[in-house]
């Protein structure tokens, strides 16, 4: 069990999210082995492991959405059942509908739908709440168009906008960064930053290296089983890397978070 985060008067600070022990089996296969961790309220943590590793899994058990098979999940230190209000998930981009006739203000405003009853429209705050984080995200010009007319990188922009609206202590987003562009990457990872300043945590799921370590606090290695938390620098280091990704190519050097940017020149193949 990761121990508590301390202040600097070293009172501890209770983590958003924690699981203890979690297992996961769909069926007989396990998706997820004794996972212990705890993940705390303004930090970036990027979660970080081959396709397979239990990436979309974990984020699921942690929204709520998917039940453990063992082993425990707390919110603010007390038993997670089912989803939760301040708990934000974003799923991948294929997951979605976009062919379901709504305009891309509609689907925004559906971040507020566990807020407003059904049989009460959103008032004119939620509409101008809606609009607002449409700016936020480039894209408030779109407010009217059908989510199928859009590109990938303004269906994502649709998905962190809906987020935006909802947010309260945890975002959690599967493969935010996948499939878009790079003006698109940047604005994603100026949001995370101004949410860790507001004191949010921010997951986000994907298998990308260098993204990781440019834009994470906290790297979390997984391969079914824990295989590594701490910064990028002691976690995407030669041994943890290959246990995760059993020789694949890996970035072992690369920006920090919050630098300016710099290319990632320097990779190594691992051997098994």
């Amino acid at each position: 069990m990761t121990h508590p985060k301390r202040t600097a008067a070293h009172v501890p600070v209770l983590p958003v999210l924690e699981t203890s022990h979690l297992t996961v089996h769909y069926e007989e296969r396990p998706a997820l082995a004794d996972i212990s961790l705890a993940l705390y309220g303004g930090e970036i943590v990027g979660l970080l492991g081959p396709n397979g590793a239990g990436k979309s899994t974990l984020l699921k058990v942690l929204a709520g959405m998917l039940s453990a098979s063992h082993g425990t999940v707390l919110y603010r230190g007390n038993p997670l059942r089912g989803t939760h209000p301040a708990i934000t998930y974003v799923p991948q981009r294929s997951g979605a509908d976009w062919a379901f006739p709504i305009s891309v203000r509609e689907a925004v405003l559906l971040g507020l739908s566990h807020r407003t009853p059904r049989w009460r429209g959103f008032d004119r705050d939620e509409q101008r709440r809606a609009m607002d984080a449409l700016d936020h995200v480039g894209i408030q010009e779109l407010a009217h168009v059908q989510i199928g007319e859009l590109s990938g990188g303004q269906q994502q922009r649709v998905f962190l906008a809906r987020a935006l609206l909802a947010c309260g202590a945890a975002l959690l987003l599967d493969e935010p960064f996948t499939g878009v562009d790079i003006p698109t990457q940047d604005l994603f990872g100026s949001i995370f930053a101004d949410l860790r300043r507001r004191g949010t945590l921010v997951v986000y799921a994907t298998h990308d290296l260098a993204q990781a370590r440019h834009s994470s606090d906290r790297v979390v290695l997984i391969n079914r089983h824990l295989i590594a938390s701490g910064p990028p620098a002691d976690t995407m280091v030669e041994e943890p890397l290959r246990r995760a990704f059993g020789g694949q190519v890996i970035v072992v050097s690369g920006p920090p978070l919050d630098t300016d940017p710099a290319p990632v020149d320097q990779m190594a193949r691992v051997s098994r």
